[in-house]
């Protein structure tokens, strides 16, 4: 008999114990619950069973205290009461893994949430050993993410571990959401940690084209699971990254956000005891840090895992404790100013965020006034004047400029254009307008989009 058919079958034998080993409940503090027995390592998974006639409630050994054992609940805590059984199942947290997850969305603990049935697979641990550095392989082929200005200014390396840092609304996500849908891998792993429920179907629907969602993993442990599963599911995202890595294969990892991953082992450590350090953060929030990050990357004989972690700076400040952690492990770090993402000073207090799609640009200028839209016609009029020849690399030195075609001087336009914004008043105000409106412009004569621009039709050249 084919023992790949059997092989699931012997994991989970290993995993039961031939002996039942219990305990019972003596305390419950806040998210901590001390028993006295079942005798598990820290990281073993046990069964809590309510006084009532409830579900058992699933709980990991956290720690100790002189003779008690500290567990941590992966659900709800309610029923749970003094002299509750606590069953032992297993020694060490496992995750069924396998081919079958393709395509599916489950929660932080492994659990599909998308009503397509279980997943039947290989069991993997999820806090797996240290790996051997000299198995590593040299980052060498780079790898396209399909947004023309990372790829040209910040290069990705297969197998190099991101991180994109940025604060509050600035555009994390909406980056990450972009990059899951226009980078080419073989897998796709996505964990959003921490998020807000309506945002995993928001994400789901966004990121993920429907005819490349059957090569996609969504792990969603959302804002109000329980922290040790909000921990849980970025390490269960980052297990089914390497079981497919370990067939070689090409797998993404996104994960949003780092900064909730921390926050979650924050309340995990101060729960359990542990001292507070810098901003309240415990001891092993930068101990698992190293331990998540290092599991990406590329190794001898088998495929890679490129590691993109977006990490929320906590007042826009780059030297908060858990961004300068970050940076310092990564590979490399990609940094959202806001002052580029909106307008400070509004009328309503809000930052004014600039469009990241050519139809943001045609909503924003068409639901403008009119002097809005002359305004828009004057500044194109002033690009045109303000050594608009030096731009193209054509035109005369006679000043009219009016009708010059945009794009014909071909490959070195880019060039060009920056010399031309170097001298001009202001140029880091005018260029992002400017941009947009190119653009703009050219959306409309490639035939992509098929409703008017707002400004003087510009006629593009060679690309």
């Amino acid at each position: 008999m084919n023992e790949s058919l059997l092989s699931p079958y012997h994991d989970r034998l290993k995993a039961v114990s031939p002996f039942r080993i219990s305990g019972t409940v003596t305390e419950v503090t806040g998210l901590l619950i001390a028993s006295r027995g079942p005798w598990l390592p820290v990281g073993g998974v046990c069964h809590i069973h309510s006084l009532g006639d409830g579900e058992p409630l699933l709980a990991e050994v956290v720690g100790f205290r002189g003779e008690q054992t500290l567990l941590m609940p992966l659900g709800e805590l309610r029923g749970v009461g003094p002299g509750s059984q606590v069953v032992a199942l297993t020694q060490e947290a496992h995750y069924r893994v396998g081919e079958a997850l393709l395509g599916r969305v489950v929660d932080g603990l492994g659990r599909p949430i998308d009503g397509k049935g279980v997943i039947a697979a290989h069991t993997y641990p999820i806090y797996s050993s240290a790996s051997n550095p000299l198995e590593r392989e040299e980052i060498r082929q780079p790898l396209d993410i399909g947004i023309r200005s990372i790829n040209g200014m910040t290069t990705f390396g297969k197998g190099q571990r991101v991180a994109i840092m940025a604060g509050a609304g600035v555009g994390k996500s909406t980056l990450l959401a972009m990059i899951a849908r226009n980078t080419r891998a073989d897998v796709k792993v996505i964990a959003l940690i921490g998020e807000r429920g309506r945002e995993v179907e928001d994400f789901v629907a966004r990121a993920l084209p429907p005819q490349e969602r059957e090569r996609m993993i969504v792990v969603a442990a959302t804002s109000e699971a329980p922290a040790l599963v909000r921990v849980r599911g970025a390490f269960i995202a980052t297990t089914i990254a390497e079981y497919f890595c370990d067939r070689g294969q090409d797998v993404l990892l996104l994960m949003d956000s780092l900064s909730r991953f921390a926050m979650a082992q924050r309340e995990v450590g101060l729960a359990a005891g542990e001292p507070p350090s810098t901003k309240g953060y415990t001891p092993s929030v930068f101990a698992l840090l190293p331990r998540l990050l290092e599991r990406a990357g590329t190794w001898v004989r088998k495929g890679s895992i490129t590691g993109l972690y977006t990490v929320l700076m906590e007042g826009d400040d780059p030297q908060e404790p858990v961004a300068d952690a970050v940076r310092s492990l990564a590979d490399g770090h990609i940094l959202l100013a806001r002052r580029l993402a909106g307008k400070p000073g509004d009328a309503d207090g809000a930052g004014r965020r600039l469009p990241r799609d050519p139809r943001d640009v045609l909503r924003r200028l068409r639901s403008g006034s009119r002097a809005r839209l002359a305004g828009a016609h004057k500044m194109i009029a002033a690009l045109q004047r303000l050594h608009f020849a030096d731009l193209t690399g054509c035109g005369d030195d006679s000043g009219e400029h009016d009708s010059l075609p945009l794009g014909c001087g071909g490959a070195s336009l880019h060039r060009r254009y920056s010399r031309a914004m170097m001298r001009m008043s202001s140029p880091i105000r005018l260029t992002s307008r400017i941009e947009s409106l190119i653009l703009c412009a050219r959306s409309v004569n490639s035939g992509s989009l098929n409703i008017p621009c707002p400004v003087s039709p510009i006629r593009l050249g060679a690309k």
